[in-house]
Protein backbone atom coordinates (compact mmCIF):
# COMPACT_ATOMS: atom_id res chain seq x y z
CA UNK A 1 0.00 0.00 0.00
CA UNK A 2 1.29 3.43 -0.91
CA UNK A 3 1.42 5.40 2.35
CA UNK A 4 2.32 8.79 3.78
CA UNK A 5 5.56 7.19 4.89
CA UNK A 6 6.60 6.19 1.41
CA UNK A 7 5.02 8.97 -0.64
CA UNK A 8 5.34 11.99 1.61
CA UNK A 9 5.30 14.47 -1.23
CA UNK A 10 2.27 12.97 -2.99
CA UNK A 11 -0.84 12.98 -0.77
CA UNK A 12 -3.67 10.74 -1.94
CA UNK A 13 -6.99 12.46 -2.67
CA UNK A 14 -9.57 11.65 0.00
CA UNK A 15 -7.17 9.54 2.05
CA UNK A 16 -5.18 10.79 5.01
CA UNK A 17 -2.56 8.60 6.71
CA UNK A 18 -1.54 10.60 9.73
CA UNK A 19 1.85 10.79 11.36
CA UNK A 20 1.47 11.91 14.97
CA UNK A 21 4.51 13.42 16.70
CA UNK A 22 4.67 13.81 20.48
CA UNK A 23 6.74 16.89 21.25
CA UNK A 24 7.83 19.40 23.84
CA UNK A 25 10.73 21.81 24.08
CA UNK A 26 13.25 22.79 21.45
CA UNK A 27 14.34 19.24 20.55
CA UNK A 28 10.77 18.17 19.92
CA UNK A 29 10.09 21.29 17.88
CA UNK A 30 13.14 20.65 15.69
CA UNK A 31 12.09 17.14 14.72
CA UNK A 32 8.47 18.24 14.24
CA UNK A 33 9.84 20.85 11.82
CA UNK A 34 11.86 18.18 10.03
CA UNK A 35 8.75 16.02 9.69
CA UNK A 36 6.83 18.99 8.33
CA UNK A 37 9.44 19.32 5.58
CA UNK A 38 8.87 15.70 4.56
CA UNK A 39 5.09 15.39 4.76
CA UNK A 40 2.05 17.18 3.34
CA UNK A 41 0.53 19.35 6.08
CA UNK A 42 -2.64 17.29 6.39
CA UNK A 43 -0.62 14.15 7.08
CA UNK A 44 1.16 15.47 10.18
CA UNK A 45 -0.25 16.23 13.62
CA UNK A 46 1.95 17.42 16.48
CA UNK A 47 0.74 16.49 19.95
CA UNK A 48 2.29 19.04 22.33
CA UNK A 49 2.94 19.06 26.06
CA UNK A 50 0.97 21.74 27.93
CA UNK A 51 2.01 20.97 31.50
CA UNK A 52 4.57 23.79 31.47
CA UNK A 53 1.82 26.35 30.78
CA UNK A 54 1.40 28.98 33.49
CA UNK A 55 0.12 32.47 34.24
CA UNK A 56 2.37 35.51 34.50
CA UNK A 57 1.76 39.25 34.04
CA UNK A 58 -1.93 38.34 33.96
CA UNK A 59 -1.47 36.26 30.81
CA UNK A 60 -1.67 32.57 29.97
CA UNK A 61 1.73 31.51 28.64
CA UNK A 62 2.21 28.20 26.80
CA UNK A 63 5.97 27.78 26.24
CA UNK A 64 6.01 24.39 24.50
CA UNK A 65 3.03 25.15 22.28
CA UNK A 66 4.59 28.45 21.25
CA UNK A 67 8.02 26.92 20.64
CA UNK A 68 6.52 24.31 18.32
CA UNK A 69 4.22 26.86 16.64
CA UNK A 70 6.97 29.41 16.01
CA UNK A 71 9.32 26.71 14.74
CA UNK A 72 6.77 25.30 12.30
CA UNK A 73 5.91 28.83 11.19
CA UNK A 74 9.57 29.63 10.53
CA UNK A 75 9.66 32.57 12.93
CA UNK A 76 11.44 31.04 15.94
CA UNK A 77 14.56 32.71 17.26
CA UNK A 78 17.38 30.60 15.76
CA UNK A 79 19.77 31.49 18.57
CA UNK A 80 17.59 30.22 21.41
CA UNK A 81 15.11 27.92 19.68
CA UNK A 82 12.27 29.65 21.54
CA UNK A 83 10.66 33.05 21.19
CA UNK A 84 10.36 35.07 17.97
CA UNK A 85 13.38 36.03 15.88
CA UNK A 86 14.14 39.73 15.88
CA UNK A 87 11.86 40.34 18.84
CA UNK A 88 12.18 43.41 21.06
CA UNK A 89 11.54 43.74 24.79
CA UNK A 90 10.08 47.23 25.23
CA UNK A 91 7.02 45.99 27.12
CA UNK A 92 9.19 43.98 29.51
CA UNK A 93 11.42 46.99 30.07
CA UNK A 94 8.34 49.03 30.97
CA UNK A 95 7.17 46.37 33.40
CA UNK A 96 10.58 46.54 35.02
CA UNK A 97 10.17 50.30 35.40
CA UNK A 98 6.93 49.60 37.22
CA UNK A 99 8.89 47.49 39.68
CA UNK A 100 7.86 44.08 38.36
CA UNK A 101 10.20 41.12 38.58
CA UNK A 102 10.75 40.25 34.93
CA UNK A 103 12.57 36.95 35.44
CA UNK A 104 10.50 35.33 32.68
CA UNK A 105 11.46 37.11 29.47
CA UNK A 106 8.70 37.57 26.93
CA UNK A 107 9.38 39.58 23.79
CA UNK A 108 6.90 42.08 22.37
CA UNK A 109 5.75 39.84 19.51
CA UNK A 110 5.60 36.87 21.86
CA UNK A 111 3.56 39.00 24.25
CA UNK A 112 0.97 39.57 21.51
CA UNK A 113 0.55 35.81 21.25
CA UNK A 114 -0.06 35.56 25.00
CA UNK A 115 -2.49 38.49 25.00
CA UNK A 116 -4.62 37.02 22.21
CA UNK A 117 -4.54 33.49 23.66
CA UNK A 118 -5.59 34.78 27.10
CA UNK A 119 -8.43 36.78 25.54
CA UNK A 120 -9.68 33.78 23.57
CA UNK A 121 -9.50 31.44 26.56
CA UNK A 122 -11.37 33.91 28.76
CA UNK A 123 -13.97 34.09 26.02
CA UNK A 124 -14.63 30.42 26.69
CA UNK A 125 -12.87 28.86 23.72
CA UNK A 126 -11.04 25.56 24.44
CA UNK A 127 -7.28 25.51 24.11
CA UNK A 128 -7.40 23.15 21.11
CA UNK A 129 -9.56 25.64 19.20
CA UNK A 130 -7.35 28.56 20.24
CA UNK A 131 -4.17 26.80 19.13
CA UNK A 132 -5.71 25.82 15.81
CA UNK A 133 -6.80 29.39 15.06
CA UNK A 134 -3.50 30.98 16.05
CA UNK A 135 -1.25 28.46 14.32
CA UNK A 136 -3.30 28.76 11.12
CA UNK A 137 -2.89 32.54 11.25
CA UNK A 138 0.89 32.02 11.28
CA UNK A 139 0.71 29.72 8.27
CA UNK A 140 1.35 26.48 10.16
CA UNK A 141 0.02 23.64 8.02
CA UNK A 142 0.21 20.56 10.29
CA UNK A 143 -2.39 20.17 13.00
CA UNK A 144 -1.17 21.33 16.40
CA UNK A 145 -2.91 19.45 19.20
CA UNK A 146 -2.53 20.31 22.90
CA UNK A 147 -2.31 17.16 25.03
CA UNK A 148 -5.62 18.21 26.65
CA UNK A 149 -7.85 21.26 27.06
CA UNK A 150 -7.73 21.14 30.86
CA UNK A 151 -5.04 22.96 32.85
CA UNK A 152 -2.23 20.65 33.99
CA UNK A 153 0.90 21.89 35.76
CA UNK A 154 4.22 20.10 36.21
CA UNK A 155 5.44 20.46 39.79
CA UNK A 156 9.10 19.76 40.54
CA UNK A 157 9.93 18.21 43.90
CA UNK A 158 13.31 19.17 45.39
CA UNK A 159 15.04 18.71 48.75
CA UNK A 160 13.83 22.22 49.66
CA UNK A 161 10.21 21.66 48.65
CA UNK A 162 8.08 21.87 45.54
CA UNK A 163 8.62 24.35 42.72
CA UNK A 164 6.39 25.32 39.82
CA UNK A 165 8.05 24.11 36.64
CA UNK A 166 8.95 27.52 35.23
CA UNK A 167 10.32 28.59 38.62
CA UNK A 168 12.61 25.57 38.53
CA UNK A 169 13.44 25.71 34.82
CA UNK A 170 13.78 29.43 34.10
CA UNK A 171 14.01 31.36 37.33
CA UNK A 172 16.39 28.93 39.02
CA UNK A 173 18.07 27.80 35.79
CA UNK A 174 17.13 24.14 36.49
CA UNK A 175 19.80 23.96 39.19
CA UNK A 176 17.88 22.34 42.11
CA UNK A 177 18.14 18.56 42.39
CA UNK A 178 14.93 16.89 41.24
CA UNK A 179 13.67 14.25 43.66
CA UNK A 180 10.25 13.79 42.09
CA UNK A 181 7.77 15.14 39.57
CA UNK A 182 4.01 15.36 39.72
CA UNK A 183 1.45 16.68 37.27
CA UNK A 184 -1.04 18.82 39.16
CA UNK A 185 -4.57 18.56 37.83
CA UNK A 186 -3.86 15.70 35.44
CA UNK A 187 -6.53 13.51 37.05
CA UNK A 188 -9.22 15.77 35.59
CA UNK A 189 -7.64 15.93 32.13
CA UNK A 190 -8.71 13.89 29.13
CA UNK A 191 -7.41 13.51 25.56
CA UNK A 192 -9.43 15.67 23.17
CA UNK A 193 -11.58 14.25 20.42
CA UNK A 194 -9.23 15.79 17.84
CA UNK A 195 -6.27 14.08 19.46
CA UNK A 196 -8.01 10.70 19.69
CA UNK A 197 -9.10 10.99 16.06
CA UNK A 198 -5.51 11.66 14.98
CA UNK A 199 -4.24 8.63 16.89
CA UNK A 200 -6.96 6.40 15.49
CA UNK A 201 -5.98 7.38 11.95
CA UNK A 202 -2.24 7.34 12.56
CA UNK A 203 0.13 5.17 10.59
CA UNK A 204 3.04 6.05 12.87
CA UNK A 205 3.52 7.77 16.20
CA UNK A 206 6.87 9.49 16.74
CA UNK A 207 8.18 10.30 20.22
CA UNK A 208 10.40 13.29 19.47
CA UNK A 209 13.74 13.75 21.28
CA UNK A 210 12.12 15.66 24.13
CA UNK A 211 12.71 15.30 27.87
CA UNK A 212 10.94 12.02 28.73
CA UNK A 213 10.08 13.22 32.24
CA UNK A 214 8.73 16.77 31.80
CA UNK A 215 7.91 16.95 28.09
CA UNK A 216 6.66 13.49 27.11
CA UNK A 217 5.83 12.37 30.66
CA UNK A 218 2.91 14.79 31.13
CA UNK A 219 1.40 13.74 27.80
CA UNK A 220 1.49 10.09 28.81
CA UNK A 221 0.08 10.93 32.25
CA UNK A 222 -3.21 12.22 30.83
CA UNK A 223 -5.80 9.55 31.75
CA UNK A 224 -6.64 7.50 28.69
CA UNK A 225 -3.58 8.61 26.70
CA UNK A 226 -1.52 5.45 27.12
CA UNK A 227 -4.56 3.35 26.33
CA UNK A 228 -5.20 5.38 23.18
CA UNK A 229 -1.59 4.91 22.09
CA UNK A 230 -1.71 1.18 22.72
CA UNK A 231 -5.09 0.86 21.03
CA UNK A 232 -3.84 2.57 17.90
CA UNK A 233 -2.70 0.35 15.05
CA UNK A 234 0.16 2.77 14.39
CA UNK A 235 3.76 1.74 14.83
CA UNK A 236 5.40 3.84 17.56
CA UNK A 237 9.05 4.85 17.50
CA UNK A 238 11.09 7.21 19.66
CA UNK A 239 14.23 9.24 19.11
CA UNK A 240 16.52 9.30 22.14
CA UNK A 241 17.12 12.78 23.59
CA UNK A 242 20.22 11.45 25.34
CA UNK A 243 23.36 11.30 23.20
CA UNK A 244 26.62 9.87 24.55
CA UNK A 245 25.27 10.05 28.08
CA UNK A 246 24.23 13.70 27.90
CA UNK A 247 21.25 15.84 27.02
CA UNK A 248 21.98 18.13 24.10
CA UNK A 249 20.30 20.95 26.02
CA UNK A 250 18.29 21.31 29.19
CA UNK A 251 18.33 19.24 32.39
CA UNK A 252 17.13 15.87 31.10
CA UNK A 253 20.38 14.08 31.93
CA UNK A 254 20.60 15.40 35.50
CA UNK A 255 16.89 14.82 35.99
CA UNK A 256 17.10 11.21 34.84
CA UNK A 257 20.04 10.57 37.13
CA UNK A 258 18.45 12.09 40.24
CA UNK A 259 15.24 10.11 39.60
CA UNK A 260 17.13 6.82 39.39
CA UNK A 261 17.19 6.27 35.63
CA UNK A 262 20.27 5.36 33.65
CA UNK A 263 21.45 8.43 31.73
CA UNK A 264 21.73 6.83 28.32
CA UNK A 265 19.70 5.82 25.32
CA UNK A 266 19.20 2.50 27.13
CA UNK A 267 17.70 4.38 30.06
CA UNK A 268 15.33 6.14 27.68
CA UNK A 269 14.41 2.79 26.12
CA UNK A 270 13.46 1.42 29.52
CA UNK A 271 11.18 4.39 30.17
CA UNK A 272 9.37 3.84 26.85
CA UNK A 273 9.37 0.04 27.03
CA UNK A 274 5.95 -1.33 26.17
CA UNK A 275 4.91 1.86 24.37
CA UNK A 276 7.26 1.98 21.40
CA UNK A 277 8.37 -0.69 18.96
CA UNK A 278 11.51 1.08 17.80
CA UNK A 279 14.15 3.48 19.06
CA UNK A 280 16.48 5.70 17.04
CA UNK A 281 19.81 6.23 18.80
CA UNK A 282 22.83 8.31 17.85
CA UNK A 283 25.87 6.77 16.20
CA UNK A 284 27.87 7.59 19.33
CA UNK A 285 25.65 5.14 21.23
CA UNK A 286 25.94 2.23 18.79
CA UNK A 287 27.21 -0.11 21.54
CA UNK A 288 23.76 0.14 23.19
CA UNK A 289 21.98 -1.41 20.22
CA UNK A 290 22.10 -4.98 21.56
CA UNK A 291 20.90 -4.27 25.13
CA UNK A 292 18.07 -2.12 23.77
CA UNK A 293 17.04 -4.91 21.39
CA UNK A 294 16.94 -7.24 24.40
CA UNK A 295 14.13 -5.07 25.75
CA UNK A 296 12.04 -6.10 22.75
CA UNK A 297 12.62 -2.99 20.62
CA UNK A 298 13.98 -2.59 17.15
CA UNK A 299 16.91 -0.17 17.00
CA UNK A 300 18.17 2.15 14.31
CA UNK A 301 21.59 3.79 14.72
CA UNK A 302 21.87 7.12 12.91
CA UNK A 303 23.12 10.70 13.42
CA UNK A 304 20.48 12.37 15.59
CA UNK A 305 22.00 15.78 16.41
CA UNK A 306 20.07 18.51 14.58
CA UNK A 307 22.33 21.52 14.03
CA UNK A 308 20.42 23.04 11.12
CA UNK A 309 17.36 22.59 8.93
CA UNK A 310 19.13 20.04 6.75
CA UNK A 311 19.83 17.89 9.81
CA UNK A 312 16.19 18.17 10.87
CA UNK A 313 14.96 16.98 7.50
CA UNK A 314 17.52 14.19 7.30
CA UNK A 315 16.59 12.83 10.74
CA UNK A 316 12.90 13.06 9.88
CA UNK A 317 13.50 11.05 6.70
CA UNK A 318 15.40 8.45 8.74
CA UNK A 319 12.53 8.23 11.23
CA UNK A 320 9.91 7.85 8.50
CA UNK A 321 11.90 5.15 6.70
CA UNK A 322 12.32 3.31 10.00
CA UNK A 323 8.60 3.52 10.68
CA UNK A 324 7.85 2.26 7.16
CA UNK A 325 10.20 -0.69 7.64
CA UNK A 326 8.62 -1.60 10.96
CA UNK A 327 5.15 -1.37 9.42
CA UNK A 328 6.16 -3.64 6.54
CA UNK A 329 7.70 -6.10 8.99
CA UNK A 330 4.45 -6.64 10.86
Amino acid sequence: MLSALSAASHPRPGVVSMIVALAGGVGGAKLAHGLSMCLPPRELAVLVNTADDFDIYGLRVCPDLDTVMYTLAGVANPETGWGVKGDTFAALDMLRHYGQDTWFRIGDRDLATDVLRTYMLRDGRPLTEVVSAMSSSLGVGPAMLPMCDEAVATVIQTPDGELDFQDYFVRRHHEPTVTGVRYKGVEQARPTLALLSALEGAEAVVFCPSNPIVSIGPILAVPGMREALLRSSAVSIAVSPIVAGQALRGPADRMLESLGHEVSALGVARIYQGLVQGLVIDTSDAELETPIRELGMEVLVAPTVMRDDADRRTLAEVVLRFARALNHGR
